[in-house]
């Protein structure tokens, strides 16, 4: 059975950074990626945490398994978001992650 909240099982076509990003202590470990038509896009896994990322470019950050909760530089809520769910992040921002329980992986769409 298809669903649109499904997250995407496979990416086609692209090239993977072999070195991982390890930030905070390794509780974020992502990999970075380039699809065919250039496109940049990161994969990886936050540990259960409570973490500050800033973004350059605007991201959209896609949840591929388990759940976080998110606070948008500027806002005061708190929201959940989970597997097949995503959240837009401005450019030159900052958003807080929380992530409680089993890990939180994702996609994270650059541009």
């Amino acid at each position: 059975m298809s669903s649109t909240n499904t997250p995407q099982a496979t990416l086609g076509n692209v090239s993977v950074a072999t070195k991982a990003n390890v930030y905070f202590d390794g509780k974020c470990v992502s990999h970075n990626l380039t699809l065919a038509d250039g496109t940049k896009k990161s994969v990886g896994v936050i540990l259960p945490s409570t973490l500050t990322f800033s973004t350059g470019a605007p991201e959209i950050m896609e949840g591929a398994g388990g759940s976080c909760e998110y606070l948008l530089a500027g806002s005061s809520e708190w929201v959940r978001s989970g597997a097949g769910e995503k959240f837009s992040v401005p450019g030159n921002s900052s958003f807080q992650i929380r992530v409680t329980g089993e890990p939180y992986s994702y996609i994270c769409h650059f541009g």
